[in-house]
């Protein structure tokens, strides 16, 4: 079946700076609210010139009625320009688009997010609290960064009444050591059985390969959403590619969202 997708011109809500390099812009748009799932992303023109030519993508942070949000850091021309933009002016938008996460019923869901890498698990966090029967019993959420003042959404996934723990690797807040550490640290105290657990992750490709290894370890299934340059963002221009066991896979089009186990890193 085809895809839904928007392409027009968006209205910026608002837009705040969260710290130093983070930003959280809100955008109205009824149909992408409506038509977005946990994993998916969306693809921005930051301005009307053709500088720069190519779109940017964001994955899709937050959705509340007709408005959604996105959550970025900067790090590049790109994304320094869309921090300049301001409430009131109009983006052009195509999405949602990709594949996102699966989510399943009576499951004891682990979320870890290393640094950006919270930017989708936030609507995941979302979703999965709507299906959760136990007041966000069956949820956890990791969240890693290399210092304190870079963990986000601590609070936001607090304020869904979830289970939250933090790791820096400089040890100014929470866990000292990786998220990987932490995830280790854990998994031998889960109140479920491990068959009836599930992983989902997003951070640096490092952390993901170690998810892996720890994943394999546990016999966890893990769906990890990866974090890659997609330029047209609907499979045309072969820049996203990755390595699978099913052969060669475009991110944009056959992800962003993946079984970790599948990925040949």
């Amino acid at each position: 079946m085809k895809q839904k997708l928007f392409q027009g011109k968006i209205k910026i809500i608002s837009q705040h700076r969260i710290s130093k390099d983070y930003f959280r812009i809100i955008l109205n748009s009824p149909q992408i609210a409506r038509l977005s799932n946990p994993g998916q992303f969306i693809e921005i023109k930051v301005t009307d010139s053709l500088d720069p030519f190519l779109r940017i993508p964001f994955s899709i942070h937050k959705v509340r009625a007709q408005r959604f949000e996105v959550l970025y850091k900067i790090v590049g021309r790109g994304t320094e320009i869309l921090s300049s933009r301001s409430p009131g002016e109009y983006l052009d938008v195509i999405g949602p688009l990709g594949n996102g996460f699966s989510i399943f019923d009576s499951c004891f869901s682990i979320l870890v997010a290393g640094g950006i890498g919270v930017a989708p698990l936030f609507f995941l966090a979302q979703r999965l609290r709507e299906y959760d029967t136990r007041g966000g019993g069956n949820i956890i959420v990791l969240i890693g960064a290399k210092t304190k003042r870079e963990i986000l959404c601590k609070k936001e996934f607090a304020d869904l009444a979830l289970n939250v723990k933090i790791s820096t690797d400089d040890g100014s807040a929470g866990f000292k050591g990786k998220i990987t550490e932490l995830l280790r640290h854990v998994l031998p105290g889960m109140p479920a059985a491990y068959d009836r657990a599930v992983i989902y992750a997003c951070g640096p490709r490092a952390m993901l390969k170690e998810i892996g290894v720890i994943s394999k370890q546990f016999r966890i299934p893990t769906q990890a959403s990866l974090d890659e340059y997609m330029a047209c963002g609907m499979g045309v221009c072969l820049g996203c590619i990755i390595k699978t066991n099913d052969g060669y896979k475009r991110v944009c089009r056959d992800g962003p969202v993946f079984d970790l186990a599948t990925i040949i890193q």
